[in-house]
């Protein structure tokens, strides 16, 4: 998925002898070389290079007391009203809701985005306003059975304190699929976002204080990698959520290894496009397109790979080539732009990598260089043909505008091609016969299937993964699920 800030380090294995130093539950402090020690993070800005912001970490022992803090304060949230703690949470999403004007430029600046998509309020809100409508539900207890001698029931119980690490690619929103529940479910959550988008976590920070949800409940932290591996190794956290690569997974899980501390994944995709040929080919080219190619092609479940059934196979090419022919590549502050810059050189570099890899093995470029395209963070968007599973471009994460496209005979052989990846989020198929989608669909190893749509989170579905993707869920009634605990009672009356 999105690059690599939000990878940290692997944790030191040694742990201190003796009672624990802090108030972090049931943790043993590690020893740490230079606790005191903080360093400067920095956006550079894709537009020109630039530092467009930059903030200080906290040290470790400045961490650690962060964490303490939403300790202490998680039970008296926990023991606020449901319904309260909704209101403050809505509030808090208004309150950023407030501030677009201001975040739409901004995030231009720190990754890339034009600003006449006009942000992420949209899915923001509409994802914290399905999680408020369902906490209800997804929080009641579940009622075993009662009669004259006992009372059993579970209860959903909160983890405690639930660490987020949140990517850069759509900043807003993946953070909320964490942040929004957790909170409704009385978890207290501390926020670490991407350094790519270095203001994100501290503008939802302000904006929910300003609702009035504690500011111990919610917390924005700058760390560095050493300092959140420690944290999570001494058991700061009773819940890790993790959105990143694949590398930031792993060093996740090793940071939380033998702590019992879960750890929730979102990691890298390759997700499929399948067109049939009973396929309404306008709305399959269309839609494909700009899941490749929108936000520059930083998308959790972008396309990065299409199979065409054969008979539709060139008329989609064709097609396929017109609309990104269309596209203006360029400073994203400017209205007319429709597809900025990657949000970093070096992402850039790997997409750069793979199309050459490509082009050397055998593979088509359809569309030539764009004047705005510098060599280095503004990318020419492009589609690529006689691709094979052999080439980097159709096996490994792009995370950028590029998308190889592939002839197919039948769903047997589509379906083979689909699940030939590590990855597996989501998968779109293109076809005006249900039952068949979802045949096809059940031999699919991924997380999602589409039917006649893609790179859409639809926030009462669990949103999940399968292989090197990741495990966990987020949002819908098992997101609940997720930021809570099972806790059983089994109560026994007294009778005469």
């Amino acid at each position: 998925m999105n690059a690599s800030d939000t990878c940290p380090a692997v944790p030191r294995p040694t742990r201190a002898a003796g009672p624990p130093t802090g108030k972090i539950k049931g943790a043993l402090r590690a020893p740490f070389d230079n606790e005191d020690k903080m360093s400067t993070l920095e956006c550079i800005s894709p537009i020109d290079g630039s530092v467009f912001a930059t903030r200080d970490t906290l040290s470790l022992a400045q961490a650690r007391d962060a964490a303490d803090r939403a300790r202490m304060a998680q039970a008296v949230w926990a023991a606020r009203p449901l319904q309260e703690r909704i209101d403050l949470v809505m509030a808090g999403v208004a309150a950023v809701g407030a501030m677009n004007d201001e975040i739409v430029p901004e995030l231009a600046h720190m990754m890339g985005r034009p600003i006449r998509y006009g942000g992420e309020f949209g899915g923001f809100n509409e994802r914290a306003s399905h999680m408020a409508k369902i906490a209800a539900e997804g929080l009641a207890d579940i009622e075993v059975g009662e009669d004259a001698s006992f009372k059993r029931y579970i209860k959903r119980v909160p983890h405690g304190v639930v660490f987020v690490v949140a990517p850069w690619n759509y900043p807003y929103m993946t953070a909320i699929n964490t942040v929004a529940p957790a909170l409704i479910a009385g978890n207290s959550v501390i926020l670490k976002h991407a350094t790519q988008t270095l203001l994100v976590g501290e503008r939802m920070a302000q904006a929910f204080h300003a609702a009035g949800v504690p500011d111990d409940v919610f917390q924005n932290v700058f760390l560095d990698h050493d300092t959140t591996s420690a944290l999570i190794a001494e058991r700061a956290f009773d819940f890790v959520n993790f959105t990143g690569s694949v590398g930031g997974g792993r060093a996740m899980e090793r940071a939380a290894a033998g702590t019992f501390t879960g750890v929730g994944t979102e990691l890298g995709g390759k997700d499929p496009g399948y067109v049939m040929e009973d396929a309404d080919l306008d709305a399959a080219v269309d839609t494909l397109i700009d899941g490749a190619m929108f936000n520059s092609g930083q998308c959790c479940c972008g396309i990065e790979r299409i199979y065409v059934h054969e008979s539709l196979y060139d008329a989609f090419v064709e097609k396929a080539v017109a609309v990104v022919q269309g596209y203006t590549l360029g400073n994203p502050l400017d209205p007319e732009t429709t597809i900025g810059p990657m949000a970093h050189v070096r992402f850039a570099r790997e997409v750069r990598d793979q199309i050459d890899e490509a082009l050397a093995a055998g593979a088509v470029a359809h569309i030539e260089t764009m004047a705005a395209d510098d060599g280095a963070a503004y990318l020419t968007p492009q589609i690529l043909t006689n691709v094979t599973h052999d080439m980097r471009v159709m096996r490994d994460e792009s995370f950028g505008p590029v998308v190889g496209i592939m002839k197919v005979r039948d769903d047997a052989e589509a379906v083979a091609l689909m699940n030939d990846s590590e990855f597996g989020l989501t998968a779109s198929l293109w076809t005006a016969d249900l039952d068949r989608a979802q045949r096809v669909g059940d031999q699919i190893e991924t997380g999602t299937v589409f039917m006649n749509r893609a790179d859409y989170l639809d926030p009462g579905l669990c949103w999940t993964g399968c292989k090197n993707t990741g495990r966990g869920g987020g949002l819908s009634l098992i997101g609940y699920h997720n930021l809570t605990r099972p806790k059983s009672y089994h109560l026994k009356k007294v009778t005469s």
